[in-house]
């Protein structure tokens, strides 16, 4: 399994719809092959900030199979228009 970790400053002024597009965006990347589960956190100190965890049963499924596909397309559309800066995203595998 891999653990799929992206920080996400979103625009001030943005995060009421921002959740509400991610609403949306959830059940559009639940039905992909490989996806295991996710979530989604918002900051206490920094109300503009969200922590975004997605399982994966691999890394392919996720960088090939989620990124390649139309559904992505859609995803992207309903999200990257909030972040500012744009997110980085890095990939984990569990040691213990």
């Amino acid at each position: 399994m891999i653990l799929e970790v992206a920080m996400l400053q979103v625009k001030p002024g943005m995060t009421e719809e921002f959740e509400g597009n991610f609403r949306q965006a959830s059940a559009i990347i639940s039905m992909m092959k490989g996806y295991i589960n996710h979530e989604l956190q918002n900051c206490i100190e920094d109300r503009n900030k969200y922590i975004l965890l997605v399982n994966w049963e691999t890394l392919e499924d996720h960088t090939i199979g989620f990124r390649g596909s139309k559904q992505y397309l859609e995803w992207k559309a309903l999200l990257h228009h909030f972040y500012d800066p744009f997110p980085s995203v890095e990939h984990f595998e569990k040691i213990i």
